[in-house]
């Protein structure tokens, strides 16, 4: 499979690249302007674009089978991004032909009850509240599109570079937690389901959540 990984030098960018060159697949990398380039690897082909250009993002995609999104804020950058970087994937998918589309989301919007969200709980850090926010309104923006196939995967409530087991629960729009009432999953395990949702498409046009199994 080719696929096009926006934010490829980001700590899920990495992840997930090196899962998708680890099964075989043929990886374009694409760097936003003005940001650190991701590192060279076998089996990647680099290139630079600009993710809410709807016609940047039309000739990084085009020619390829699928694109993976871990676009997120860089320090000092508006939570915004994500929003613009909706926006600017669906157009721009659309000019270059490419239909499947996988977004690394966040856990905020994931309910913990009945209507309540976690972002809207009263523990929730105060400073993660502005991506938190931009990644529920980036998630309305992809619920609008009707014909690509998208789909964004949300993370557990913590997640962390740790160990790769290939093993993790998937669910729908409750946030996922163990016995202990934890909601984790290692960032190598999420880079995992991303790819297998890639190979194997089950949750299109909507979005779900994974945790740690």
């Amino acid at each position: 499979m080719r696929v096009v990984v926006f934010g490829a030098s980001g700590n899920l960018g990495r992840r997930i690249t090196s899962e998708l060159t680890h099964r075989g697949h043929t990886v374009r990398v694409v760097t936003q302007l003005g940001a650190k380039a991701a590192s060279p690897r076998g089996g990647t082909v680099n290139v630079v674009a600009e993710v809410t250009n709807p016609t940047s993002v039309a000739e990084a995609v085009r020619g390829a089978d699928a694109v993976v999104s871990a676009i997120g804020p860089r320090e000092g950058q508006s939570a915004t991004i994500l929003l613009g970087a909706a926006r600017g994937l669906l157009e721009g998918l659309r000019r270059g032909g490419v239909h499947r589309l996988v977004v690394v989301g966040g856990a905020g919007s994931l309910e913990v009850s009945p209507g309540v969200e976690l972002a809207d709980t009263p523990n929730f850090p105060k400073e993660w509240k502005p991506v938190a926010d931009a990644h529920r309104e980036a998630l309305s923006i992809y619920r609008q599109e009707p014909d690509l196939e998208w789909t964004v995967v949300s993370p557990a409530a913590l997640i962390e570079p740790g160990k790769r087991t290939g093993r993790y629960r998937a669910g729908g729009e409750q946030l996922l937690v163990d016995a202990k009432g934890e909601s984790r999953i290692s960032a190598e395990d999420y880079a995992v389901a991303i790819v297998d949702e890639l190979e194997t498409p089950r949750h299109v046009r909507r979005r779900f959540t994974v945790a740690s199994a």
